[in-house]
């Protein structure tokens, strides 16, 4: 009998560790800890952006879909449906990751791809972002960090095509 119940013991432990799977998007979002959500300031002429997790890490945003994640909880690939000047459109984006961290991003929107690489800095958060979009590169460097009492970022500026510009958020956490 002791061996029937350590066989069974044995085959639920695979079923108990994947229910307990941890999602990695708020690492992805540039944040850790229990984040609930992540109000993202507008920029150039953009609305807010709400970003809401479950207290397992997971994302949850309009228009996102088609998550795939392997077997850690790192997101591998989404779909992201958004509304463009030529109507709906369907981003899909591919992360790959080094550490824990997204080392880039890879955005196919049907007309054309986008690519991302991330340099991070010692607190981990973005120190620079390289963009090459349809062969037109681009350098994007992070800095003026301001932290929450979490350490993580609420407030850091950015250069973009010569014009400097400050990038805020607001996160909410699980108690």
């Amino acid at each position: 009998m002791k061996k029937v119940m350590m066989m069974l013991a044995m085959l639920a432990l695979p079923f108990a560790l994947q229910a307990q799977t941890k999602f990695h998007d708020v690492e992805l979002n540039e944040a850790t800890g229990p984040v609930k959500s992540i109000t993202q300031s507008g920029m150039m002429g953009r609305g807010e952006q709400v970003i809401k997790f479950t207290q397992d890490g997971k994302m949850q945003a309009d228009g996102l879909s088609g998550q795939v994640y392997d077997e850690n909880g790192f997101l591998q690939k989404a779909e992201r449906s958004m509304q463009g000047p030529q109507g709906d459109m369907k981003i899909t984006t591919t992360y790959k990751w080094e550490n824990g961290k997204v080392k880039s991003q890879s955005m196919d929107f049907g007309q054309g791809a986008m690519t991302q690489v991330y340099t991070y800095n010692e607190k981990g958060a973005p120190a620079s972002m390289s963009m090459d979009m349809m062969g037109n590169a681009m350098e994007t460097p992070y800095t003026d960090y301001k932290y929450d009492n979490h350490g993580n970022w609420i407030s850091r500026k950015m250069s973009m095509m010569g014009q400097e510009m400050e990038q805020t958020r607001k996160i909410e956490y699980y108690e």
